[in-house]
């Protein structure tokens, strides 16, 4: 809707001699309308949110000779002095490399998971990598996975 002004005569300032202007501004947005339809969203989002994180019920099978398993993962360290002695850390005690794949045997009997985590000093060269990687694979690891340090340098 236009809007009529009064314009004031100043001396020397603004404009003169034209009375009233009539203005037409778009700059006055009704916002109200806008209000109550996100208000109306938002009440719909918040009752359809929780419907949505429910999912798919399921019934897992049962067994009563399954035996329960054993989360405790197996961890292969080799550090820096592996060059030099050729010891590696199997979960905190240490085994020499020629023992290793026995090692494994042993402590794989009985997992459900085969698999190994190996940590490798950044030092070392990627053929002793290889070297442990290939007694762990005679040990009957089916998996080897490497532990990395993330980009910033933590550990967690």
């Amino acid at each position: 809707m236009p809007k009529v002004e009064q314009v004031s005569h100043n001396s020397g300032r603004g404009r003169r001699g034209r009375g009233q202007r009539v203005s037409t501004s778009l700059a006055e947005i009704n916002v109200v309308p806008l209000v109550d339809v996100m208000l109306v969203l938002l009440i719909i989002f918040m009752v359809s949110a929780p419907m949505m994180q429910q999912g798919f019920g399921v019934q897992l099978a049962q067994s009563r000779r399954a035996q329960p398993v054993t989360a405790e993962p197996i961890n292969v360290a080799i550090p820096l002095s592996f060059a030099k002695d050729q010891y590696v850390v199997v979960n905190g005690e240490r085994v020499r490399l020629s023992l290793l794949a026995e090692r494994m045997r042993l402590e794989l009997q009985g997992r459900a998971s085969q698999d190994v985590y190996l940590g490798a000093d950044g030092q070392l060269r990627h053929q002793e990598v290889i070297q442990v990687m290939d007694e762990l694979k005679a040990g009957g690891v089916r998996n080897v996975m490497e532990v990395l340090a993330p980009p910033d340098g933590r550990r967690r």
